[in-house]
């Protein structure tokens, strides 16, 4: 006997609501779209789906497609599951571009889909109606993210839509995971797809990345022999049982742990193996050291490591083979998922710990001892911040303190230093991406905040990189979707991470002997409040560091009992 939701299911669906219906069918909950004129056979889709009763992912509306892309990024982040970014033909997806690259460098996979221009002029339904459908008309649309893709096509037939959404999702979710490209011609969207395959289980699975035995057991005695080993760790441990495992890898064998440039938390900031963010005094004197998930572990013009000593790299892709120069040394390479690799490699080095237990011992008391001092030194130097303007090093300190026991994550886009906090879970923490794509941490916020109600989330971003997330358009989703996060700018009124090039390549340059700084400055500085005053958002400006705490905690209050978004414009030192 046939199962009735088989004979009730309609032959055929257009085209462009297969598409939704099948996203659904492999786990997509969201698409994050920025609709156009190649858009109506989605509505369409959509409005046909929902009268046939067939379930769709939840479509929101992005009003600019730099949001979206952050928002996909920051879901992932927070549930491990690769979402849907559907933008409008060439021009919306110029604007996913900075988006795709930020997600490919960080191995965040997404589906970014973009229409087509229609390739006909007439006799048939969905071609050009329009101008547009000629003056956005390319040679090469998937040019402008092919680079930060691991995969594109264009569909070609409305029957292919299973296939190429299954294989889409199967590639992204691969390691090294990263975005997708699907480009969509409207004639083929506004054609019947059949639909008898929509909600059949996926036809391909991601390949799921397996740990070479005997590299693994050569990575563990070399790390298990070393006299001076040492830990680079930027993209975290990879989930908490990958956090777990570093923590007593690097407690039981007194091994540091430096998160240099950190993108995600690896190790607790109050861990006794917890080092200092500047790698050199540590790596100028490794004999071993275990590189996790890291683009750029050390700098090779500024840091020189020592003859002979023996370097492991482990993570979804040791080489970061996308990148063309990227020469740093590699005597083993584990390619796996970050937190199996940890869980593994800390079983492989158990059996060899008693043997070693006194060298350990007290190589771990003289690492926490110096570890301490600096941690100490640390959070002194950012108390000593507290003036009129303050310092970043404060406003990081006073956050810390704010967000102490509440499970909060931490996005940080050149805004709150990590140095001074008391992070210790593997969400605590998400900085900028290494690709510098400026704008990503208000919209990552809230996709993270989407995907976790309950989850205090904070955004810290200097002033420029505010100005570029597109902030009339962030604030009018926040409001939108009821996305009550806590946003921090700290306001320096220049691009600071651009004098602080500056002075590291010139240090006695005529730049910084004058104190000037051409191409740098960013006064008059708009009042960042009135911008999130017209999406009805709590906002406050701050001068005083001594008022801090009270503004940080005043906003809390507000997002737990209010709902809303709330803004703090932080005037810092340059």
């Amino acid at each position: 006997m046939q199962d009735s939701h088989v004979e009730n299911r309609p032959a055929t669906l257009t085209a462009g609501g297969a598409l939704l219906a099948r996203l659904k069918a492999i786990g997509v909950d969201y698409i994050f779209a920025n609709s156009g004129t190649d858009f109506p056979p989605v509505i369409e889709g959509l409005a046909e789906a929902e009268a046939k009763k067939i379930a769709l992912p939840t479509a929101l509306v992005m009003p600019h497609e730099g949001a979206a892309m952050g928002m996909a990024h920051g879901y992932y982040l927070a549930t491990g599951r690769p979402q849907a970014v559907m933008a409008h033909t060439n021009v919306g997806l110029a604007n996913c571009a900075i988006g795709a690259i930020n997600a490919a460098t960080e191995h965040v996979p997404m589906l970014l889909f973009s229409g087509r221009t229609p390739t006909v002029e007439k006799g048939r339904l969905g071609a050009r109606t329009v101008p547009i459908g000629w003056g956005q008309e390319m040679r090469d649309q998937t040019a402008l993210v092919r680079e930060a893709c691991k995969w594109d096509y264009e569909l070609r037939f409305p029957e292919q839509v299973t296939e190429i959404i299954d294989r889409a999702h199967a590639i992204t979710a691969s390691a090294p995971r990263g975005p997708v490209y699907v480009s969509l011609p409207r004639e083929v969207l506004c054609e019947p797809c059949p639909a008898d395959q929509l909600a059949d289980p996926p036809l391909m699975q991601p390949v799921q990345p397996g740990i070479h035995t005997a590299s693994l057991e050569q990575a563990a005695r070399v790390l298990a022999q070393a006299e001076r080993p040492v830990i680079i760790a930027q993209r975290g441990a990879g989930d908490e049982a990958g956090f777990a495992a570093l923590q007593g890898l690097a407690d039981d064998w007194g091994i540091p742990v430096c998160q240099y440039w950190a993108v995600r938390l690896a190790l607790p900031l109050d861990h006794p193996m917890a080092a200092a963010a500047d790698p050199a005094p540590l790596v100028e004197k490794a004999d071993a050291i275990l590189v996790i998930d890291s683009l750029a572990p050390w700098s090779p013009d500024i840091h020189t490591l020592q003859s002979g000593c023996k370097v492991i790299h482990l993570g979804q892709d040791p080489l970061y083979s996308r990148f063309p120069v990227r020469n740093f040394r590699c005597d083993i390479a584990l390619s796996c998922d970050t937190g199996d690799g940890l869980v593994a490699l800390e079983g492989a080095m158990r059996p060899a710990l008693q043997a070693h237990k006194e060298r350990n011992a007290a190589r771990h008391k003289t690492i926490a001892r110096t570890n301490a001092a600096a941690r100490k030194e640390a959070i002194a130097r950012a108390a000593s911040g507290n003036g009129s303007p303050m310092t970043k090093e404060w406003v990081s300190l006073c956050l810390s303190n704010a967000i102490a026991g509440r499970g909060a994550t931490v996005f940080s886009e050149l805004g709150c230093p990590m140095a001074p906090m008391a992070l210790d879970h593997p969400k605590a923490w998400y900085q900028e991406p290494h690709s510098g794509g400026l704008g990503w941490s208000f919209p990552a916020a809230l996709g993270m905040q989407l995907a976790d109600r309950d989850r205090l989330i904070v955004a810290t971003m200097g002033d420029g990189s505010y100005m570029f997330s597109n902030p009339v358009a962030c604030h009018q989703i926040a409001e939108a979707l009821e996305l009550p996060i806590l946003l921090i700018i700290t306001n320096n009124a220049e691009w600071g991470a651009v004098r602080h090039s500056v002075l590291g390549i010139y240090p006695d340059g005529y730049a910084a002997r004058t104190n000037m700084m051409p191409l740098t400055q960013l006064s008059p500085v708009p009042d960042f409040t009135k911008v999130a005053e017209a999406s009805r958002a709590f906002a406050r400006t701050v001068v005083d560091g001594a008022a801090l705490p009270g503004a940080i905690d005043e906003a809390i209050r507000h997002i737990e009992t209010r709902r809303t978004l709330a803004l703090l414009d932080v005037r810092v030192r340059p």
